[in-house]
C-alpha cells in the first residue's frame, strides 16, 4: 500500500465515522436551521408587507413601489368593510382619502405624499446593518468552524494515543499517511458544512427578499471566503493534530491546545474591532491568520482591488505549507510518547521516523 492509498483509507474511515455520528449530524442540522432562521426571522417578525385596499388603479403603482401589498376593490364601501374586519391595515379611496381604524398608517401616507426627488451619489452603498452583520457572520463562521473541527482533530489524535491504538496504526501505515488522512477528512467535512451553511444563507436571503445590493455584494465575498477558509483551515489542521499528540490523555488537551486557540481567537476579535478601519483591514487581509476573514470582508465592502485576493491567497498557501511541515514535525515527535504530556521543545527536537 502506497502512502497515498493509506492516507485515502484513513480519510475515508474518518469521514464515514463522522457521517454516522448522530451528534455531528444533529449539530449540522441545527446549524442549518439557525442559519435559515436568522435570515428569515426578521421577515417573520415583521409579518410581511402591510396590506392596503385600493379603489381603482391610480395609486396602485406608487404603493407597490413602497413595498406594500395592494388589494384592489370595486368601491369605497368594500374598502371600509375590509378595514373594519381587519383584513387590511388601511384603504385608499377616491380623493384620495386614507381609511384607518385608530392610527394613521405611516407607510401608506408616506407613499402617497409628494416629496422632493433624492439623488443618490453612491446608489450601491450598503446600509450600516449589513456592514456590521456580514463581517460578524464571516468571522464567527471561520472562528467556530475552525475551533470545532480543530478540537475534534486534537481529540481524535489524543484518544488514539491514550488507548494505544496509535501503536498498531503506525505499525501498519506510515505516520505521514495517518496525519494526511485525518487532516484531509476534517477539511472536507468542515468545507462541506460551511458550504451548506452558505447555500442555506443565500437561499434564505432570497426568500426574505433582502435588498439586491446586499446580495450582489455578498456573493463574491462568499465565493472568496470558501477557498480562503479551506486554505486557512489546512494552515491550522496539522497544528491541531500536533498539539493533540502532545497530550497523553484527554485531560491534557486544555493546556496543549490553549496557544492554538488563542492564535485562532485573536484574528477573530481584530477583524471585528477594526472592520471600520480601512488601513487596519488592509494589513489584516495580508496576515495569514486573519486573511481568511479580512479579505472577504474587504471584497464585500468594495475596498479591495481585483488583484488583492489572489496575492493574499498565495501568501496564505505559502504559510499553510510551512505550518503543515511544523505541525507534522510536532505530531511525529510526540505521537508515540505515551508516558505523560510531551513538551513542544522535546517533540520538535526529536521527531520519530515518518516511515
Amino acid at each position: 500500500m502506497t502512502t497515498f492509498e493509506a492516507a485515502r483509507l484513513v480519510a475515508g474511515r474518518e469521514i464515514r465515522v463522522k457521517l454516522r455520528d448522530k451528534t455531528f449530524l444533529l449539530s449540522t442540522v441545527l446549524l442549518l436551521f439557525f442559519t435559515a432562521l436568522g435570515v428569515v426571522l426578521p421577515m417573520l417578525i415583521n409579518g410581511g408587507p402591510e396590506k392596503v385596499a385600493v379603489v381603482g388603479t391610480t395609486h396602485v403603482a406608487v404603493l407597490e413601489r413602497a413595498g406594500l401589498e395592494v388589494i384592489t376593490v370595486p368601491d369605497a364601501a368594500t374598502a371600509e368593510r375590509m378595514v373594519r374586519d381587519d383584513e387590511v391595515a388601511a384603504a385608499v379611496v377616491d380623493g384620495p382619502r386614507v381609511l384607518a381604524m385608530e392610527e394613521a398608517p405611516g407607510e401608506v401616507v408616506a407613499a402617497l405624499s409628494t416629496s422632493p426627488p433624492v439623488e443618490y451619489l453612491n446608489p450601491d452603498a450598503l446600509d450600516e446593518a449589513a456592514r456590521f452583520l456580514v463581517p460578524f457572520v464571516l468571522a464567527t463562521l471561520f472562528f467556530f468552524t475552525t475551533i470545532s473541527f480543530g478540537v475534534q482533530i486534537a481529540q481524535s489524535v489524543t484518544e488514539e494515543k491514550q488507548t494505544r491504538i496509535v501503536e498498531i496504526l503506525v505499525a501498519s501505515i506510515p505516520v505521514r499517511a495517518l496525519l494526511t488522512g485525518k487532516v484531509a477528512a476534517m477539511t472536507v467535512l468542515a468545507f462541506g458544512q460551511l458550504a451548506l451553511i452558505a447555500v442555506v444563507g443565500l437561499v434564505g436571503m432570497r426568500v426574505a427578499d433582502v435588498g439586491g445590493p446586499v446580495i450582489d455584494a455578498v456573493l463574491p465575498a462568499i465565493g472568496w471566503f470558501l477557498p480562503f477558509f479551506v486554505v486557512g483551515f489546512l494552515m491550522l489542521a496539522a497544528l491541531w493534530a500536533g498539539v493533540g499528540a502532545l497530550a497523553a490523555r484527554q485531560e491534557d488537551l486544555g493546556a496543549t491546545t490553549a496557544p492554538l486557540q488563542l492564535l485562532v481567537m485573536t484574528p477573530f476579535f481584530l477583524v471585528l474591532a477594526f472592520q471600520s478601519n480601512p488601513a487596519a483591514m488592509t494589513v489584516l487581509s495580508y496576515v495569514p491568520f486573519s486573511a481568511p476573514v479580512a479579505m472577504p470582508v474587504r471584497l464585500f465592502t468594495g475596498e479591495a482591488a481585483t488583484w488583492e485576493p489572489f496575492v493574499s491567497l498565495a501568501l496564505l498557501l505559502l504559510t499553510s505549507g510551512l505550518t503543515l511541515l511544523a505541525g507534522a514535525r510536532i505530531y511525529q515527535g510526540s505521537l508515540l510518547r505515551t508516558n505523560g504530556r510531551t513538551s513542544f521543545a522535546t517533540a520538535w527536537r526529536n521527531p520519530t521516523p515518518i516511515g
